[in-house]
């Protein structure tokens, strides 16, 4: 038992895990998109039938807006049970879209964006007026009441890739 003997021991697994390092490496395409984009049909399906206003959601977006994250709270929900639907976007210039819709205004996904944010005017976009607001970490957050609901669309994204999500928002037909 000396110091030889362990380094001896040891080499042949360092060895070993130098190559699977190696292999795995080489063996991952750099034309692959680390973005993983999902389809949030089934998501906004289950808002849209468990809601209790017309669930309005970002429609039309160019192929550079791609959906990552889907989620509601309507599956718990019982008839008359607030509804909220969260989609995540990454835009065309690789930043976060973040897209909420609620009737209940307490939901926790708008209250991260809405609660201490500067409202900073109003600004129309695709026809309606939405209230653009600075949020506390800086982020532009543009909201506004639609039916009983409050939609707001905020992110790192620019303001113009913001607008854009925010013009796209329809209500949903099933």
């Amino acid at each position: 038992m000396n110091a030889a003997n362990m380094v001896r021991s040891l080499l042949p697994l360092v060895v070993i895990c130098l190559v699977i390092v190696a292999w795995t490496t080489f063996r991952q395409s750099p034309d692959v998109d680390p973005i993983r984009e999902i389809d949030p049909s089934t998501t906004v399906d289950l808002a849209a039938a468990r809601a209790s206003y017309p669930i309005l959601y970002p429609q039309g977006l160019a192929s550079g807006y791609r959906p990552t994250s889907a989620r509601t709270d309507a599956g718990a929900a019982a008839e008359g049970d607030p509804v909220t639907l969260e989609i995540g976007y990454v835009t065309p210039a690789e930043e976060f879209a973040g897209f909420v819709v609620s009737d209940d205004s307490r939901a926790e996904p708008l209250a991260k964006v809405l609660d201490g944010a500067e409202e900073q005017g109003t600004v129309d976009v695709g026809g309606r007026s939405w209230t653009r607001s600075t949020a506390e970490n800086g982020e532009t957050v543009l909201s506004r009441e639609d039916g009983g609901a409050t939609v707001a669309v905020s992110g790192s994204a620019s303001d113009e890739e913001l607008e854009t999500v925010a013009a796209a928002v329809e209500p949903y037909h099933g």
